[in-house]
């Protein structure tokens, strides 16, 4: 992709006319240029009812490529609002209403509370029914009878300042706040996405990941789209399915989240088949901390580079990756900057030398301009012409960044500061452990203390005392977790992603 290009209709010139853009498996493909007269057709049929430019629709759709494709075709002339299906009534109602949604685009099958609520809030609901002997994610818009035929104010395709895509923050720890991202925001992140591993239109990504997420959307979709590539879209994460997947369609690369990565581990021993006839280049993995022992055993098992990169909502997703070889992968960091500037900084904004911990900070063309209708978040948020991440962390002297923590996942022990990954870390060398989250449990007396969760490998054994004592070894005794907990399985948020702020709540610890 031309790094001029800054928008998405731009972005789907990128592929040659008879090229395939979107797959599923067992489908028919979808060729961009199939693809982008889908684009052309929604924009015309949205501005034919008043709805153009920086107008809200909401998204509720289950994963796979009619999910992809409503994505790139709405976002191409109006903004793209995705939800995750899974929301109960009262979560779409604060969505809906947060966004001032003008549309909400539902599956012509689907019963999701979001249907009510929007029937509640007089937002407009458009069935998407799917076209498939079309190719992968073609669809149609059916509108509700007597939607007014009006022209829009704001026709055609998007231009690079107009807005693309709102997600919201998730919100752990406070509201929601909303991320506006502009066309130029996501396709200068697709850029940088596709340069660090070297998208070509010979790259067929097999995406797994959550189309309601900014990594999914990002570095799953439009990044590979940029370079011409092929997608090819699943129902979503299924490790029991993924390795058939894997077979039929012989992607050259995936991404996806830690627990992902595990579960596909945990499962790749029954599949040697599969894994030795891979095409796969590369593996790539985002969205939060992947410990070294599992990037070595994945590399190990599928013989090509794992690469480790940071992202957040805000950045559009990606801000830093370890390189594709033969740059230095470096396990245990998250790589150096990959579009946008990355620093430490003080609590001024003051950057730090290389070895000192700060707060990691960012500024460039993937970087929101602002939280929306948010001045606290916002004057918290920027730093002279830094953007706060929330992340501490430190650069060493070749610009490769190591993460230790989230400042709000601290935990301040009478005074003593604890990073829950360096926890994380020591218990992962145990030969029983296949997963671990440290996370902070209430304290009377010294406000809080350090407790994990952990699940053991299929058929091996260990005791609370047993962790404790191997922690014990490496690290300070206040570092040592007071309390350890066997899982099957770690709870997890929508996305994929461990939460460890709320999980003593969770766990009945609080």
């Amino acid at each position: 992709m031309s790094t001029s290009v800054s928008n998405i209709t731009g972005l789907l010139e990128q592929g040659g006319p008879g090229a395939t853009a979107l797959s599923a498996p067992g489908g028919v493909p979808l060729t961009y240029q199939a693809l982008r007269k889908l684009a052309s057709d929604t924009i015309a049929a949205l501005n034919a009812r008043g709805i153009g430019r920086n107008d809200r629709i909401a998204i509720v759709l289950d994963n796979g490529p009619e999910m992809a494709a409503a994505f790139l075709s709405i976002g191409a002339g109006a903004t793209a609002a995705p939800l995750n299906p899974a929301y109960r009534a009262d979560e779409f109602e604060f969505y809906l209403s947060d966004l001032k949604a003008r549309l909400l685009v539902v599956g012509q099958e689907m019963s999701s509370p979001a249907v009510a609520v929007a029937k509640r809030l007089d937002i407009a609901l458009v069935r998407l029914v799917p076209t498939p002997a079309k190719g992968a994610g073609a669809f149609k818009l059916e509108f509700p009878d007597g939607f007014a035929m009006r022209p829009a104010e704001k026709s055609g395709a998007a231009a690079p300042e107009d807005t693309a895509l709102v997600l919201h923050t998730s919100g752990t720890t406070s509201r929601p706040k909303i991320v506006p991202l502009s066309q130029r925001n996501v396709c200068a992140s697709a850029h940088n996405v596709s340069g660090t591993v070297a998208f070509t239109a010979a790259d067929r990504g097999l995406n797994i990941m959550p189309l309601f997420h900014i990594h999914g959307l990002i570095a799953g979709i439009l990044a590979p789209l940029s370079a011409g590539g092929e997608v090819c879209c699943t129902s979503g994460f299924n490790a029991l399915r993924f390795f058939s997947w894997m077979a039929e369609v012989r992607p050259t690369w995936y991404t996806a989240v830690p627990t992902m990565h595990q579960a596909i581990l945990s499962r790749a021993a029954k599949n040697l088949d599969v894994v030795k006839g891979s095409s796969l280049r590369f593996i790539r993995s985002s969205s939060s901390s992947l410990a070294p022992q599992v990037i070595r055993e994945i590399e190990e098992t599928f013989g090509v580079p794992l690469i480790e990169a940071y992202g957040m909502t805000e950045a559009a997703h990606q801000m830093s990756s370890n390189p594709l070889p033969p740059g230095i992968r470096k396990p245990g960091t998250v790589g150096k900057a990959a579009g946008p500037a990355v620093g430490v900084i003080d609590t001024e904004g003051n950057p730090l030398p290389p070895g000192i911990v700060g707060e990691i900070a960012i500024q460039g063309e993937n970087v929101m301009s602002g939280y929306e209708n948010n001045p606290k978040a916002n004057a918290e948020a920027y730093a002279r012409s830094w953007f706060r991440t929330g992340d501490q962390g430190v650069m060493d002297a070749d610009g490769y960044v190591t993460i230790t923590g989230r400042l709000k996942e601290i935990i301040n022990r009478g005074g003593e500061k604890i990073s829950p990954r360096e926890v994380d870390e020591v218990l992962m060398d145990h030969p029983s452990v296949q997963q671990c989250v440290t996370f902070s449990v209430p304290h009377d007396k010294l406000g809080e203390d350090v407790a994990a969760v952990v699940v053991l490998r299929e058929g091996a054994e260990a005791s609370e005392k047993d962790l404790r004592e191997f922690a014990a070894i490496r690290l300070a005794d206040f570092k040592v977790p007071r309390k350890i907990l066997f899982l099957t399985e770690i709870p997890k948020g929508a996305t994929g992603k461990l939460q460890r702020i709320g999980l003593a709540q969770k766990l009945g610890l609080a």
